[in-house]
């Protein structure tokens, strides 16, 4: 196993040391850990204060003591007033005599679990550093993401040299942290989530897979292969998708089999490990399987998007921002795909932040776009892309070349690397009940699909981001329709700029617009925008008739 290139690229960032082709835990972590796990009353874990002196052991044990990898000064006194003041005794007494000792046994676990792991995958679809500007993808399954969601609890991942690969932290002591220096509730309501998961996982283990896929879109020529232009938005003619806005409702509750949009930061999940509480980082606190990605996928360029299918949902909540809080235990009832993933297809792209007027710039205009086309193509469904394509015989080619660069040709012909290849393995969905293979997936067991998924998005860019929600709409809607998806589901989230959404689309839809006119229309608008010749939304712009938004 010592010649996996997978784990070597891992392993610097992972607590767990290699030997003999075997991964371990040091002496004193394993003794620690069996101590915690027999409960309170051998490790003499009762409070919150305790229990970080044992995390700051297990560090100490590991050799984590560098001056890069000492953890937020504050954590201390996070863990304590978390446990020790503002949960309920009934429920610190069930940490400390229970879920306490049952992560410290799935951590115990965990180098069995990770040499199960690549002794069922390939090189190919092994956890290692999904780098930037590489495509690939990575299964884990939920069991090993416990696991390793544990060891950001415990604050056991090395902390050095992340920023160099420019990595988010995956420890939670800045979590913990901000909970005793900035006192917030919707803080802890977020650290509830985490807890709810752990308290879940550690009753009932769950057995599926998650996948973890980084999408890269060519900026340079790659075998005839180029970034799409503006020139190529113009020139296509393939129609534009069905759309329907809900102006209220929330992505995640959607029924239709979508995917859903992460309004990420380039960073994947933002401030989810901090002070951050808005749509990226509350989706990582209700699917926290989520938060994994952030140990190996490094910043996303603008020609990058992640997508996670099986992400599964564990906690309920209200509010947003401010008034955020965890309302309770959610069942995740959505069915599994053959390759033992829960169907919720999630995807990561990152909008340009504080654009002002630059969003209406040509290159500003063409970097959205692309990165949400980017985000909305399937990485797998060549083939069917591939027929798509030929029936769009004007469309520029550089729109209908691979996501990872390769051409797409006949069916005969279609060149994919081992991580992207789609033979029909399996021939039916696999029980809810039944346990998904081993902890990975080897690279030739991908399976086609052929049902239609649309995307399910809202204001992703504005908000915080500072984006121009009735131009994002647009951009969004010419993304989907280009990467070929059947629908969009657009959430308002009753924002008062787009209560005309529905008129609208149904107007352009009416005329038979293609990708390539509406694209034209919204460079026109653009040019507009930016040359001072109108003030107007792009809707009012578009339909001067229509009711004002005041």
């Amino acid at each position: 196993m010592e010649d996996r290139e997978d784990l070597k690229s891992i392993l610097p960032y992972l607590p767990l040391s290699l030997c003999s082709s075997s991964l371990f835990w040091p002496n004193q972590v394993v003794e620690t850990l069996t101590s915690l796990s027999r409960g309170p009353s051998h490790s003499g874990v009762t409070s919150g204060y305790k229990l970080f002196q044992v995390i700051s052991d297990l560090r100490r044990a590991i050799s984590l003591t560098l001056p890069f990898d000492i953890l937020d000064f504050s954590a201390a006194d996070g863990y304590a007033l978390l446990f020790d003041e503002r949960i309920s005794l009934d429920q610190a007494e069930k940490w400390m005599g229970q879920v306490i000792p049952a992560m410290a046994d799935l951590l115990l676990r965990l180098p069995s679990l990770l040499e199960a792991h690549y002794r069922n995958t390939d090189v190919l679809t092994g956890l290692r550093l999904l780098e930037s500007q590489n495509s690939g993808i990575v299964f884990l399954s939920q069991e090993l993401i416990g696991a390793f969601l544990g060891c950001s609890f415990f604050c056991l991942f090395p902390i050095s040299d992340r920023f160099d690969k420019q990595l988010q932290m995956i420890n939670f002591d800045h979590l913990f942290a901000n909970l005793s220096s900035s006192y917030r509730e919707n803080l802890e309501n977020k650290v509830k989530c985490i807890m709810h998961y752990f308290e879940r996982i550690c009753s009932s283990m769950p057995t599926g897979m998650v996948s973890f896929e980084r999408k890269v879109l060519p900026l340079e020529p790659n075998p005839g292969v180029c970034y799409p232009e503006i020139d190529d938005w113009r020139n296509s003619r393939l129609p534009l998708c069905k759309f329907q806005a809900y102006h209220s409702g929330l992505i995640e509750d959607q029924s239709h089999g979508a995917l859903e949009v992460d309004f990420a930061n380039e960073y994947l999940g933002g401030g989810a490990l901090r002070r951050g509480c808005v749509q990226e980082e509350i989706r990582f606190m209700i699917n926290p399987e989520l938060i994994i990605g952030m140990l190996f996928l490094p910043r996303m360029a603008d020609n990058e998007a992640i997508e996670v299918v099986g992400a599964e949902r564990f906690s309920d909540y209200t509010g947003y921002a401010s008034t955020f809080r965890f309302s309770g235990d959610y069942v995740d009832k959505k069915d599994l795909d053959v390759m033992g993933r829960i169907k919720t297809r999630i995807i990561a792209i990152d909008a340009l932040c504080f654009p002002g007027t630059r969003q209406f710039r040509h290159e500003c205009l063409l970097r959205e776009v692309n990165k949400a086309f980017c985000g909305f193509k399937d990485g797998f469904n060549y083939q069917q892309y591939q027929r798509h394509c030929q029936e769009d015989r004007v469309c520029t080619p550089s729109l209908h070349k691979d996501v990872d660069g390769s051409n797409v040709g006949t069916s005969s012909d279609v060149q994919m690397d081992e991580a992207s290849r789609i033979p029909s393995v399996f021939s039916q969905e696999r029980s809810k009940d039944s346990k998904a293979s081993a902890d990975g997936i080897k690279g030739n067991q991908y399976l086609e699909s052929d049902e239609p998924i649309g995307i399910a998005t809202g204001n992703w860019g504005c908000g915080a981001f500072g984006g121009d929600p009735e131009l994002k709409v647009a951009i969004q809607w010419l993304a989907a329709s280009q990467a070929k998806r059947p629908f969009i589901l657009y959430h308002t989230f009753g924002l008062r700029e787009l209560k005309n959404i529905n008129q609208v689309c149904t107007w352009i839809h009416s005329n038979g617009w293609t990708v390539g006119e509406l694209w034209g229309v919204v460079v026109d608008y653009s040019s507009k925008r930016l040359n001072g010749k109108t003030k107007d939304g792009f809707f009012s712009w578009l339909l001067p008739s229509l009711p004002s938004n005041a």
